[in-house]
């Protein structure tokens, strides 16, 4: 999903008729306050966003959705970008920052990255529902698994019995869906690091 904030009706219609051809589903908004008060937090996507516009400019409706946990892949597009302006859109986490009219090949790329981006946002939210699921007990053991301990060694680090160890591990194993160690690890890592 893109979610495309801009004052401009044309250059919102126009961007819809560009994506729409690359099979992409494009949710438009003609401002910050629309795009906050329609906006499904639970489907994260790309954000196109317009640099000025009146009331909340692209970059203040990013602090604003930064502030509710949101930090979505973005592009900022403007008419009248210049060097500063490009600069704090940059230390705000945009992924591209393009004039307009835009180029449809670079918006293309542009849109290419925040996907990859998305992808590896997705990953982290179901790594992270995955590792929730897990005691604190669980958790603690899963991370002396993932620094290569055995479970002799976890039961004399935590003081407790090798058999309560080996009864963590295997809720461990069940609530992540996979008994192998490496993908305990890799889950564990990709969390945690």
């Amino acid at each position: 999903m893109i979610y495309l904030v801009d004052d401009d009706a044309a250059v919102r219609e126009a961007l819809v008729l560009l994506l729409s051809t690359y099979g992409k589903e494009v949710r438009t908004f003609p401002d910050a306050a629309h795009l906050m008060a329609h906006l499904d937090a639970s489907r994260p996507g790309i954000l196109i966003l317009d640099l000025r516009m009146p009331m909340t400019s692209g970059l203040q409706l990013m602090a604003q959705l930064a502030a509710k946990g949101i930090s979505w892949p973005a592009i900022m597009i403007t008419g009248h970008g210049d060097v500063e302006a490009c600069r704090r859109a940059f230390r705000a986490g945009v992924t591209d920052f393009l004039t307009k009219p835009v180029d449809e090949y670079v918006l293309m790329e542009a849109i290419a990255t925040c996907e990859a981006q998305l992808t590896e946002l997705h990953a982290q939210v179901e790594t992270g529902a995955l590792l929730s699921q897990l005691t604190a007990r669980e958790a603690e053991v899963l991370g002396y698994v993932a620094k290569g301990l055995g479970s002799k060694q976890i039961a004399a680090v935590l003081d407790i019995s090798l058999r309560t160890v080996d009864s963590h591990r295997a809720s461990i194993a069940t609530k992540l869906g996979t008994p192998s160690v490496a993908e305990q690890t890799r889950l564990w890592l990709g969390a945690y690091r």
